[in-house]
C-alpha cells in the first residue's frame, strides 16, 4: 500500500470481509469516496537529512464492544500502529491487531514498541552495514541511531530502565529483545503528546484536523 493514511480504516473493514454487514460496505464506500477525491495523491518524499525514526502507538482494547464481546474474544484485543521514516520519508508503516490480549494500556503499548523494534532493528543493521561498504556516505564516524516515539510512560520506562516489577515480569523474555540497544544509545525512546503522535492514524479513527495534521507531516500533502 501506499495509503498509510487509510491503513487502519482498511485493516478494521478486512477483518469483516468474510461476514460483512451493511455498516462495512458503508465503510467500504467512504474509503472509496475518500481515495477518489485523492486519486492524484500519494507519498510524496522530500528526504531532509538523514534522521532515522519510529513513530509508535497503539489502542488498549480499542475494538471492544460489549453486544458482542461474549460471542468474539478478539474485541478485547488492542491494535498496534507504528510508522517508519528515514529523512523524514515514510518507508514502513502498519496498523494490525495483536495477537494476545494486552492487561492494560502500557503493555498494549510496549507490545507494539517491540512490534515496531523488529522492524526497526534489521534496517538500522542493513543501514550500518552499507555505511561500511561505502554505498551510503556519512561523515564522521559511521553511526546509525534511532529515535522511537511513545506517548505512554509506563512503556517508556519498562523500555528505559531494567527494574522489573511483579506486573511487567511476564513481560521479559518475549519484548524485550531490544532493550541492550537502548541501553548502548543506539536507539533512544522519546516521550511524545498524543496530539502529536503520528502513529495515532493507524491505530483508531481520529478527527479530521488530526488526520490532516498526521497526513501532512507522514505522506506530505
Amino acid at each position: 500500500s501506499t495509503r498509510p493514511d487509510i491503513a487502519y480504516a482498511v485493516h478494521q473493514c478486512a477483518r469483516f470481509s468474510s461476514n460483512p454487514r451493511s455498516s462495512h460496505t458503508e465503510a467500504v464506500k467512504r474509503i472509496g469516496r475518500y481515495l477518489l477525491a485523492t486519486s492524484e495523491m500519494g507519498i510524496i518524499l522530500d528526504p531532509k537529512g538523514t534522521s532515522f525514526e519510529c513513530w509508535v502507538d497503539a489502542s488498549h482494547a480499542g475494538e471492544w464492544d460489549k453486544e458482542t464481546a461474549p460471542e468474539d474474544s478478539s474485541t478485547a484485543k488492542s491494535r498496534s500502529g507504528y510508522a517508519i521514516t528515514i529523512g523524514g520519508c515514510p518507508i514502513i508503516w502498519a496498523s494490525k491487531m495483536q495477537t494476545e490480549i494486552a492487561l492494560s494500556s502500557t503493555e498494549s503499548e510496549y507490545i507494539a514498541l517491540s512490534q515496531a523494534m523488529r522492524e526497526v532493528l534489521p534496517m538500522m543493521a542493513l543501514a550500518q552495514e552499507a555505511v561500511k561498504m561505502g554505498v551510503i556516505e556519512q561523515a564522521g564516524q559511521p553511526k546509525v541511531h534511532c529515535k522511537v516515539f511513545e506517548d505512554n510512560s509506563g512503556a517508556i520506562e519498562i523500555a528505559r530502565l531494567p527494574k522489573m516489577r511483579p506486573r511487567t515480569k511476564h513481560l521479559n523474555i518475549k519484548y524485550h529483545h531490544f532493550r541492550d540497544q537502548v541501553a548502548r544509545g543506539r536507539i533512544t525512546i522519546h516521550f511524545v503528546s498524543t496530539d502529536n503522535q503520528i502513529a495515532d492514524m493507524l491505530t483508531k479513527p481520529v478527527s479530521e484536523e488530526l488526520l490532516v495534521r498526521f497526513r501532512q507531516r507522514l505522506m506530505g500533502w
